[in-house]
């Protein structure tokens, strides 16, 4: 029998703009620098976009409900978000890109994963090439990047967080699997609050203690998603970086404390959802043409209501009132929502935005 392909040796740079929305807000407004400062709304039903690094320091997080960082900051400054500002300087972040790389896969806005195996530039490892463009980033627009630079995409991720802000983290081949043993199992990609949770349960916290189960014991526990899980934990990952990766869909939701009843309870709550959601989908730089309510009942029953438009959704005004009318098609609904969810979905590149727009005008 022939022997398997080997694997080939990639050097993937992963580079994570630092708390991109708030600092560019404190790029262009001087008085801003140095202050708490929140992307987002700040009136009961806002929610955060964005957090400095001041804020963080508070315990202000992204996706907060603004009433909740302001408890926790009361000297917490809101700036309304300005996408356009942001999808400009993420513009010529990619333009910086593009001299280093061929593959260049986008996660959002604000991150992208770099193949940088081919070295185009000539300047003689991952690190140096991670170096200079974070370099480039300052000079050209005023802001920091983290990076991290390793032989797979998983690790690559993990390692620009590692020194965070404003720095780099090389993981070598060779100390992969260490690196990835000493982490705790929530930073992993992929391993939400709900996963992180039932892994302590069963005693997983760190990646040792992940890499220590055998793979029948998380195939019974995690299902299609062990595999992956099992590979992680050995520092595998063995997916390329994808250039023209396009999400399928973009959204968010909200399980309650309390089981809503009342309508307009239950509408703004799904105001908080949709403005969230919105934000997820500015980051990503998605557009797309079909709004999905998600709603769960008290007993656990999900039930979803999507609507599918010619043009795509074009503001977060439209994708909260077509969501709202999903919403009124279901009530009332006596014994209570536990939980609710907006999605945009019918993802369209942005260079097929103009042509499915264009389409869709009267003749």
């Amino acid at each position: 029998m022939a022997d398997a392909e080997p694997v080939p040796q990639r050097k993937i740079i992963h580079v994570d703009m630092d708390a991109f929305f708030a600092s560019v807000e404190q790029r262009d407004d001087p008085t801003l620098r140095g202050r708490p400062v929140a992307v987002g709304g700040s009136r009961a039903r806002g929610v955060v976009a964005a957090a400095s690094y001041e804020a963080r320091a508070f315990g202000v997080r992204s996706a907060m409900p603004s009433v909740t960082a302001i408890r926790r900051c009361p000297d917490l400054v809101f700036v309304r978000p300005r996408f356009e500002v942001y999808h400009a300087v993420s513009q010529q972040i990619r333009a910086i890109f593009a001299d280093y790389a061929d593959a260049v896969e986008p996660l959002s806005l604000d991150e992208a994963y770099l193949d940088v195996t081919a070295d185009v530039r000539g300047l003689g490892s991952a690190s140096a090439i991670a170096e200079e463009i974070r370099a480039r980033i300052r000079a050209d627009t005023g802001l920091t990047a983290s990076a991290g630079v390793s032989y797979n995409k998983f690790i690559a991720k993990l390692a620009s967080d590692q020194n965070k802000p404003d720095g780099i983290c090389v993981i070598p081949p060779h100390k992969g699997a260490a690196f990835v043993a000493s982490l705790p199992v929530k930073r992993f990609h992929g391993v939400g609050p709900v996963t992180a949770a039932r892994m302590e349960q069963l005693g997983i916290h760190t990646g040792a203690d992940l890499r220590d189960r055998p793979l029948p014991f998380l195939q019974a526990h995690f299902g299609s998603y062990a595999q992956y899980l099992y590979a992680a934990a050995r520092g595998e990952d063995h997916r390329p970086v994808r250039s023209h990766r396009v999400a399928k869909s973009v959204g968010a939701e909200r399980t309650f404390e309390t089981n809503l009843t009342d309508r307009a309870e239950l509408h703004a709550a799904l105001a908080r959802v949709a403005e969230a959601a919105w934000v997820r989908i500015e980051r990503s730089g998605a557009r797309g043409r079909t709004v999905t309510l998600k709603l769960r009942h008290a007993d656990f029953r999900t039930l979803t209501r999507a609507r599918s438009l010619t043009a795509t959704v074009g503001d977060p005004a439209a994708f909260l009132r077509i969501g709202g009318e999903l919403l009124d098609a279901l009530l009332p609904v006596p014994d209570g929502v536990r939980l609710l969810g907006l999605t945009l979905s019918g993802i369209v590149r942005d260079g097929e935005v103009a042509a499915a727009e264009q389409a869709s005008l009267p003749l």
